[in-house]
């Protein structure tokens, strides 16, 4: 006799056919489905069903599995990713969920990340803003030892933790703003506290915060969801440092302007 628990589950699935019709909620209900199962693998039970009864299986997107490249977004039960902080959809398991629960999925909901295909959605607007600045400018070929350039340890510890940022656009999704402040952040920290991003530094947090509300994000309210729905748990403290480095920018490029007109009054 096996002992592996097992679950009767209910779900309701956002469904819609692509970005310019309109959408819906189906009801679909599974049994027996392992507690040890990953909630994706749960999403591959339900497409096989689906396929086997000759209908269309819901469009969800997904990767590496490991909680590591950010496609498997979702809004689970009203929580990005769902109920377990600092995983990931394919990190969290059925173990999670309880016999005969309603789950309801949907896709991000944020103009800038608009839907494609049921759970699908496009968020090419964060390559957009990465690609505006989003570079170290640091020349090719032969350099001195890393370690010959001193960077303290606790630069470089909330560097990395900066950069552990997926891009899921979790931050966007649980925001009730949809900003994208803390993604835009945890790109522009990761290069503003080294000095390998010093190059670059006025540029790119123009060029970043600029791309980032040209793309339709909502504004930052400080309220916190986008931390607590991290699951890389990316500081809010970010947003802090993007804002001093576009303020620093705005003043650079104000001394740079009142150079010119001194040069044009000589």
């Amino acid at each position: 006799m096996s002992s592996e628990k097992k679950i009767n589950i209910k779900l309701k699935i956002w469904r819609q056919e692509s970005t310019n019709t309109p959408g819906r909620f189906e009801d679909f209900s599974l049994d027996g489905i392992l507690t040890d199962m990953s909630f994706l693998e749960m999403m591959d039970t339900l497409n096989e069903k689906l396929i086997h009864e000759g209908k269309r299986p819901v469009e969800f997107e997904s990767d590496c599995r490991e909680g590591i490249c950010g496609t498997c977004s979702l809004m689970i039960s009203g929580q990005a990713h769902g109920p377990i902080r600092g995983a990931t959809t394919c990190q969290l398991y059925m173990r999670s969920f309880t016999d005969g629960e309603l789950i309801t999925i949907e896709p991000w909901r944020a103009k800038a990340f608009p839907v494609l295909r049921d759970l699908v959605t496009d968020r090419r607007a964060f390559d957009r803003i990465q690609m505006a600045g989003g570079y170290t400018g640091a020349k090719t070929g032969p350099h001195a030892d890393a370690n010959a350039m001193l960077i303290s340890k606790d630069l470089a510890d909330r560097a990395m933790d900066a950069a552990a940022c997926i891009g899921c656009g979790a931050c966007v999704a649980a925001c009730p703003n949809a900003s994208a402040s803390l993604f835009t952040a945890a790109k522009i920290t990761q290069f503003a506290l080294l000095p390998q991003g010093e190059p670059m530094r006025v540029q790119r947090a123009t060029a970043m915060v600029t791309q980032m509300d040209k793309e339709g994000f909502g504004n930052c309210s400080n309220l916190g969801e986008c931390e607590a729905a991290c699951p890389k748990k990316i500081s809010i403290q970010t947003i802090a440092i993007m804002k001093r480095e576009y303020f620093f920018a705005a003043l650079a490029a104000d001394y740079r302007e009142g150079l010119g007109s001194a040069d044009g009054g000589a």
